[in-house]
């Protein structure tokens, strides 16, 4: 829809490390991410856009819920998006109430400013992830927490749970934590469609198309799945055995509402 308008002009972005961009660059490039591909898109109907992304890796949704909610409000955005608690999902000890209540917490206290909030469902990470395997029935009940929460508020869902594309290995990195490029562009779009952005469709929930040569159901040997594990899992129990996050020390890579064209504080 060319020339068509767009109802925001200030965007906030919180989240963790998907909204932070992980899996889409690296951090001596530029991490890019679906939510700054979600401000772009934005941009090209709004030039004078201003957009802030306040998301650090690692953080658990009461994290989020106390480190960036009164920075999002202060910068009154008329859009934010609101993504976490997959970190709580994989730890140990998970209550669905008590995550989902920190994303209702931060639903309300944004759209009661005025804001128009939007979220996501989470893909069965069982598919995606050996590390999941366990925890299949918290992503089904975390979801149903998040769209009661998000009726509640009047946040609009992207359902991303919804179609099977979600688990296809090529919208995931190796680490198979993290959506690839692939994947953070289907975010980004997923969000807009939901939105009803100009120039959004529901094509982010078509298959990806058939590879040339199709790999064998088994293609995630037991060679690979060690060597995943020696790469990933094993530093990732570690760090939560010790304590720590892949966030220590970390701060958001756009704490200021800035032109999406402005490189990140990480780059400056």
């Amino acid at each position: 829809m060319p020339g068509a308008q767009i109802p925001f002009s200030r965007y906030v972005a919180l989240g963790d490390s998907q909204t932070e961009g992980v899996g889409d660059g690296d951090d001596l490039t530029g991490l890019r991410g679906w939510a700054d591909r979600l401000a772009e898109h934005l941009a090209r109907h709004n030039p004078d856009l201003l957009y802030a992304n306040l998301a650090v890796r690692g953080r658990l949704a009461g994290q989020v819920h106390a480190g960036q909610l009164d920075a999002a409000l202060a910068m009154r955005p008329d859009l934010a998006t609101v993504v976490a608690g997959v970190n709580d999902l994989l730890r140990p000890r998970f209550d669905a109430d008590e995550v989902a209540g920190h994303l209702e917490a931060m639903f309300a206290a944004l759209t009661a400013q005025g804001t128009r909030v939007a979220t996501l469902t989470f893909p069965d990470v069982a598919r995606i992830t050996p590390l999941a395997r366990p925890v299949r029935h918290r992503v089904t009940a975390f979801n149903e927490r998040i769209r009661e929460a998000a009726h509640r508020h009047g946040v609009v869902v992207a359902e991303t749970s919804h179609h099977a594309v979600v688990t296809d290995p090529r919208l995931w990195s190796t680490d198979r934590l993290h959506a690839s490029p692939l994947g953070h562009q289907r975010i980004a779009a997923a969000i807009a469609h939901t939105l009803a952005l100009p120039d959004s469709d529901d094509s982010w929930t078509h298959p990806l198309p058939a590879l040339a040569t199709p790999q064998p159901a088994g293609r995630r040997t037991g060679a690979a799945d060690l060597r995943w594990a020696a790469e990933f899992l094993g530093p990732w129990i570690t760090r939560r055995l010790r304590g720590r996050s892949s966030g220590d020390g970390r701060t958001a890579k756009r704490p200021h509402l800035t032109s999406p064209d402005a490189a990140p504080a990480h780059e400056t």
